[in-house]
């Protein structure tokens, strides 16, 4: 008798987390049609996986799609928004890619950047598992909210 071995679910168990939470709600605000209401939350974060066979097939230049785009928009927005839950602060996210890939996004609050992040191969975004989407994002939402307890003044003018 042999034992089956079963691999896990592209992207892993997904963990409890109040930054997967916050991206799954903000992309489900998206959906004005209620075309997504009986997708799974798994589901809708799919496209944030990418193992690494997949990011090794891709090519080192590439420019990034729409979708993509849209992708790394929706997760820096739901920085912002947890970094306002956490801090009372309102942060807004502020990008400005290039259409090969590279460019900047910042996070503000006030007179304040809270998170200034350089990227590039940008057609490449995602995260090996749930986990580390989580990982990720909670991380950039704790580099800003002590950003804003260092300089409450500027974030709140």
């Amino acid at each position: 008798m042999t034992a089956e071995i079963v691999p896990l679910a592209r992207g892993g168990d997904m963990p409890a987390s109040a930054f997967l939470a916050q991206l799954v709600a903000v992309i489900r605000a998206e959906d004005g049609y209620g075309t997504w209401d009986d997708k799974a939350d798994a589901e809708l974060l799919a496209d944030f996986i990418v193992t690494r066979q997949e990011r090794r097939d891709m090519p080192i230049i590439g420019d990034p799609d729409p979708d993509l785009l849209w992708r790394v928009e929706k997760f820096y927005d739901a920085v912002g928004l947890a970094v306002e839950r956490h801090s009372g602060v309102m942060a807004t996210q502020m990008s400005k890619i290039h259409h090969e890939g590279f460019g900047r996004i910042v996070l503000i609050a006030g007179r304040l950047v809270v998170l200034s992040k350089h990227v590039r191969d940008l057609h490449r975004f995602g995260f090996e598992s749930y986990a580390k989407l989580a990982e990720a994002g909670e991380a950039a939402v704790q580099d800003a909210v002590k950003t804003i307890a260092h300089f409450p003044e500027a974030a709140q003018a």
